[in-house]
C-alpha cells in the first residue's frame, strides 16, 4: 500500500524546512526572513499560495504559487509555479506531479487559463518531467549582476575616434572604389 500523500498550506513552522529545500533560490542573508514574509502573504490569501507535500507525515517537497500576468506587456493571467521542488528521498512517488497539479487546481480555482513554471536549465530531470507535463519552452530568463552587464555594455561601445594614419586611409580608398564599381557608367554618344 502506497505511503499518503498530504497537500496542504504552509506555515510559519515550515519556514525551517523551507529554507533548507529552497536555498539557492533565496537571498544568502535574508532569506529567513525572505520566506517568512512570503509564507505570511500566502497565509492572507489573494495572489501567492505556499503548498506544502508532506509524505507519509513527513515534509516531502513545496511550491509557490503566484497569480500574475504572462508578462508585463501581455496581461493574460497566469499561475506561476515557482520552484517545485522535492527532497530527494521522496522523488519519484508522485510528490512533484501533485506540487504542479495544486498550481493547475490553483489556476482553475481563479479561473486562469494558463499555467508557467521555470527550472534550471541544467536540471535535465525536471526538464525533462515538465515537458512530460505538457510545459513547453517558451522563453530563456537570463540573470547577471548589474556590474557585469555594464562592463561588458562598456567594452562593446565603439571608440569615439577612430585612428589616424594608413588604416584609416585604406579603408576610404575602398569605399571609393565599391562607389566606383556600384555606379552606372556613362556611355559615349
Amino acid at each position: 500500500m502506497a505511503a499518503p500523500l498530504l497537500l496542504r498550506a504552509a506555515g510559519p513552522d515550515d519556514v525551517p524546512l523551507l529554507l533548507e529545500l529552497w536555498g539557492d533560490a533565496v537571498r544568502p542573508e535574508d532569506g529567513q526572513v525572505d520566506l517568512g514574509e512570503v509564507v505570511e502573504r500566502s497565509q492572507a490569501g489573494g495572489p501567492t499560495r505556499v503548498v506544502v507535500a508532506e509524505h507519509d507525515g513527513e515534509f516531502a517537497g513545496a511550491v509557490l504559487l503566484q497569480l500574475t500576468t504572462i508578462s508585463p506587456l501581455n496581461l493574460t493571467p497566469v499561475v506561476h509555479i515557482v520552484s517545485p521542488t522535492v527532497r530527494e528521498e521522496f522523488r519519484r512517488r508522485g510528490v512533484g506531479r501533485s506540487l504542479i497539479e495544486a498550481g493547475v487546481a490553483f489556476a482553475e480555482e481563479n479561473e486562469v487559463p494558463q499555467v508557467s513554471t521555470a527550472s534550471l536549465s541544467t536540471s535535465r530531470d525536471a526538464n525533462r518531467f515538465m515537458a512530460r507535463l505538457g510545459l513547453a519552452t517558451r522563453a530563456s530568463l537570463r540573470l547577471a549582476p548589474t556590474t557585469a552587464v555594464r562592463a561588458r555594455i562598456n567594452a562593446m561601445r565603439p571608440t569615439m575616434t577612430r585612428p589616424a594614419g594608413r588604416q584609416q586611409l585604406t579603408h576610404v580608398l575602398a569605399a571609393r572604389r565599391s562607389a566606383r564599381r556600384q555606379a552606372p557608367t556613362p556611355r559615349a554618344g
